[in-house]
């Protein structure tokens, strides 16, 4: 077994050309079961005028298209800020392996906070979940976003 190897600093990428192009700065990213990077994506809801184009729900679809299978079995997913409830309901039925997530949500997220999506009996499938990855760094990147807009 290969020794763990973060892919947050990638993620963390892409939430900074989030910022850039004036959305929110959450970034994420899927590895595949033998470690490549399959997908990446930032917020572009603004963008796309698409209030489901979050930095997840891209990088599912697209992770999805590479791979050409509506699941992701073995695939872990690296995201800059606690998943939404959608966001967390797609990584379920994703089947997504592994969820390492930064910085925790108090308003907005859905896995340890608010609705605790993955705790529900409903909830068909439960990704390991890691949290505090990088923590730090996600939330100065959302505290600059939000400052800026004050």
């Amino acid at each position: 077994m290969s020794p763990f190897r973060s892919h947050m600093h990638h993620a963390l990428s892409e939430a900074r050309a989030a910022a850039a192009r004036g959305e929110v700065p959450v970034g994420a990213v899927i590895v595949s079961a033998d470690g490549g990077v399959i997908a990446a994506a930032g917020n572009r809801t603004r963008e796309l005028c698409d209030p489901t184009a979050h930095a997840e729900i891209l990088a599912i679809r697209a992770a999805c298209a590479h791979l050409g299978q509506e699941r992701l079995p073995g695939c872990d997913l690296y995201v800059t800020l606690e998943p939404c409830p959608m966001c967390a309901s797609a990584i379920s039925q994703a089947r997504i392996r592994r969820l390492y997530y930064g910085a925790t949500d108090p308003k907005s997220g859905g896995v340890a906070q608010g609705p605790r999506i993955f705790a529900h009996p409903q909830c068909h499938h439960l990704p390991e979940i890691y949290e505090g990855i990088d923590a730090g760094a996600a939330e100065d990147l959302l505290r600059t976003f939000f400052a800026g807009l004050r």
